[in-house]
């Protein structure tokens, strides 16, 4: 097979995952997560069911799709952080930067999407999995020693009490502009109080 072609194939594989994906996150929102079955996001994407298991082998990652992303964030952002900038510096920056561009891996979403996971007991304790487990890779990127995991349960609590109450003004009015504002205000107030334990820990060498 040519190059071209293994292009081609990988390009409509992304965009039948992404049309499964959008589909079942309508029905969901429409219908209620658990009331949404695999044979009605099936029919609606026109795909066999074991079409949308093959790309999907849990059902609540149609909805949180950006999972695999969310999970490895804050690592990521630590991994790439500049010379004599701490881990905090860059969790913060980060975190303010994707205020800025409305991120949903963060917790931006339209009220009626914020609601279906609220709503969702399946949704909310798969979204406590994933931030254990980005707290994980968090801890395993610092090192994994006990300094590590301490301070990443620290850096990750703050990102999901953040996320959290990102979810709260969602859910109580659907106004972005406003939703970032109170959030870089909220992040200055989150990440400050972790500054006089953090702010000299985890600095990359130059």
């Amino acid at each position: 097979m040519s190059i071209d072609a293994l292009g081609l194939r990988e390009q409509k594989k992304r965009e039948t995952r992404q049309a499964i994906s959008d589909h079942a996150t309508r029905l969901f929102v429409e219908r209620g997560f658990e009331r949404t079955t695999i044979s009605d996001i099936a029919a609606a994407s026109r795909v066999a069911k074991m079409t949308v298991t093959n790309y999907f082998p849990r059902k609540e990652d149609m909805a949180l799709d950006h999972h695999e992303e969310f999970v490895a964030s804050l690592a990521e952002t630590v991994r790439q952080r500049a010379a004599g900038e701490s881990a905090l510096a860059a969790l913060r920056h980060a975190f303010l930067s994707a205020v800025e561009r409305r991120d949903p891996v963060i917790g931006f979403a339209p009220e009626p999407f914020a609601r279906m996971i609220a709503d969702s007991p399946t949704l909310v304790a798969r979204l406590r999995d994933l931030h254990e487990q980005r707290e994980e890779a968090l801890a395993a990127e610092l090192g994994g020693d006990l300094r590590a995991r301490a301070a990443a349960g620290m850096l990750a609590g703050v990102h999901r009490v953040l996320f959290a109450e990102l979810m709260r003004r969602t859910l109580e009015r659907e106004d972005a502009d406003a939703d970032a504002a109170a959030m870089r205000e909220a992040a200055t107030t989150a990440f400050d109080l972790l500054e006089p334990s953090l702010g000299g820990y985890a600095v990359r060498e130059a």
